[in-house]
């Protein structure tokens, strides 16, 4: 299995100059690899590859450009392969009938790492030191043990930080035992999450209580001269704001995930389409041309909640929870499990509004915990078992 470990990286002024002048060299040559491809079949209708751009390394350090001599050549090949590798992700997404998305020239503030892609390049040392080659020996903090191989280190810069990824190669670890327990989740914005068994996970709702704050370091960036020093002041503390949003997340959804894994076997979702849930709704335009109520203002609210839940990444975390432990994630059909009644099968119709599931056989529970109750039931149905699910008592 493959492990990533992040740590924080603590350089000096000088190092931190010669990070940020191999990451723009790194682009640079990102870029000019990307224009190069699209120029190739533009004008001559024919492809490059990532050997023939590789092949074409040595003789561009030792000719076009000798700074390239100053960064170590493993770097310099990796960033071609990230530029493979996204080209090789745009033919899959137009074969798979998807918006395509052809790959965009970097600007300096969307490439923000470089890899070495092999453990010749950089050594960790017993003083919480890693050494990278044509860099030098930066302090790092080594919050927690490192566990297998490592085979990969990647610098990034993240809010005005600098942070260093090592890929390790780990063992597979030793499974939890087997339990009994099955659970189906809702995830919704009312809740975070409404679980089968009649739980509710509220949600902590970071980006809303940080929105304020954010308001204020938005209007002060605002005001600032462009390239000015105090600019970047403000655009860092507007960044930070949100590193900080980001991590409360992430560490919400891993503690979360883990108290789910190890109570339960089996953990069904929704086959959620996230980026369709939050896509904006379109203008609406009558036979004058004038522009009619179209609920926007509401479904923009809708969308930073979904948004700021963090469905995605909180599903991605379970699943990779759930395969370290050994136990199972299914991924069910959301179609009508909020309108179906989960003790006699009726479809009863609710708007978003309605809140509380009623039937005419009696059942009588939450929405949201209804819907869970469905999609436990969907997940046993897919698992080739007998579809019984009692609902929660109250």
């Amino acid at each position: 299995m493959k492990q990533a470990y992040k740590f924080r990286l603590s350089p000096t002024k000088k190092q931190e100059h010669k990070l940020f002048w191999t990451l723009a060299r790194c682009r640079e040559l990102y870029n000019a690899a990307l224009s190069e491809r699209k120029d190739a079949y533009t004008y001559a209708g024919k492809s490059v590859s990532y050997y023939e751009q590789k092949r074409d390394l040595p003789e561009i350090k030792a000719e076009i450009r000798e700074e390239y001599q100053a960064i170590h050549s493993q770097v310099l090949q990796d960033v071609l392969l990230r530029l493979k590798r996204t080209f090789d992700a745009f033919f899959r997404r137009i074969e798979n009938g998807q918006e395509p998305g052809y790959p965009r020239f970097q600007g300096r503030n969307r490439y923000n790492s470089f890899t070495y892609p092999q453990a010749g390049g950089f050594t960790l040392t017993h003083d919480s030191r890693v050494c990278f080659s044509k860099i030098g020996s930066i302090k790092v903090k080594l919050h927690r043990e490192i566990k297998g191989t490592i085979k990969t280190a990647t610098i990034k810069h993240e809010a005005g930080q600098w942070y260093v990824i090592f890929s390790c190669e780990v063992e597979q670890p030793e499974l939890l035992p087997t339990v009994e327990c099955e659970v189906g989740v809702d995830l919704g914005v009312t809740h975070f999450a409404a679980l089968s068994d009649g739980t509710f996970i509220e949600s902590p709702r970071y980006y809303r209580k940080a929105l304020k704050q954010l308001e204020k370091l938005q209007h002060v960036l605002s005001k600032k001269k462009r390239d000015s020093y105090r600019r970047k002041k403000a655009v860092h503390a507007v960044a930070k704001a949100h590193r900080k949003i980001a991590n409360q997340r992430r560490d919400f959804h891993h503690k979360l995930a883990k108290s789910l894994v190890q109570e339960h076997q089996t953990i069904v979702f929704e086959e959620l389409a996230i980026t369709n849930i939050s896509r904006r709704t379109k203008p609406r335009l009558n036979e004058n041309g004038t522009y009619l109520p179209n609920g926007a203002a509401a479904k923009s609210g809708l969308n930073k909640s979904i948004l700021d839940a963090g469905w995605g990444q909180f599903q991605h975390i379970v699943s990779h929870k759930a395969a370290c432990a050994g136990r199972t994630v299914l991924f069910v059909n959301p179609k009508y499990t909020s309108q179906i009644c989960s003790q006699c099968g009726t479809v009863r119709k609710k708007s978003l509004e309605e809140r509380w599931h009623s039937c005419e056989c009696g059942c009588e529970l939450d929405r949201d915990t209804n819907a869970a109750i469905n999609i436990l039931r969907a997940g046993r149905v897919q698992r080739g078992v007998a579809p019984c699910v009692e609902a929660p008592s109250f």
